[in-house]
């Protein structure tokens, strides 16, 4: 008899077992189809070139435009301000203030240059005021680096190097020591 129950036993599990497995994997794939469906509902739609209103700004070289989506400027990049876990650098509220001025007026024109988007899923763009640009204003006033590495138009980086060129030579806000650093 007592093989028998040992049998039985055996077999219990060998039945069991396929079940619990499907029952884990149906649990795993409910979690994964949540998951996909809150990553799409967070996702923008991407921006069509146009004038937006400004919901707000994050940082000199980040703010936010209609419905949430996240707008970092090409080419131009400010001392952080927000970054997790960084302390605020020198000359990043000044570059905060000097964008939240730039674009006190609400509503800003878009324009796109080669990629799209960045690494954190931002909208690249080119922010425009009437016929001022906020990223070139930016290096022009010493409160941002021109950053020519990255997919945009050659005449756009010659833009951005003569305006930083400008702001080193006037000694203006970043370049105003001389390393032209951030501590």
């Amino acid at each position: 008899m007592a093989r028998r129950t040992g049998r039985r036993y055996h077999r219990s599990i060998r039945a069991r077992l396929p079940l619990g497995v499907v029952i884990l994997l149906a649990i795993v794939l409910a979690a994964w189809r949540v998951y996909q469906e809150q990553d799409a509902a967070i996702t923008p739609a991407p921006l069509a070139e146009g004038v937006y209103r400004v919901d707000r700004v994050i940082d000199g070289d980040t703010l936010v435009v209609d419905e949430g989506a996240r707008v970092r400027l090409i080419g131009s990049d400010t001392p952080e301000t927000v970054k997790p876990n960084w302390p605020v650098e020198r000359w990043g509220p000044e570059a905060t203030a000097f964008t939240k001025e730039f674009v006190s007026g609400g509503e800003v024109r878009l324009e796109f240059d080669g990629d799209r988007q960045d690494n954190y899923g931002r909208t690249l763009a080119y922010v425009w005021v009437d016929h001022r640009m906020l990223n070139e204003e930016l290096i022009r006033a010493g409160l941002a680096r021109a950053r020519t590495g990255f997919n945009y138009s050659r005449a756009m980086k010659t833009r951005f190097r003569r305006a930083e060129d400008e702001a080193q030579a006037a000694r203006r806000g970043i370049w105003s020591d001389s390393k032209g650093t951030t501590p």
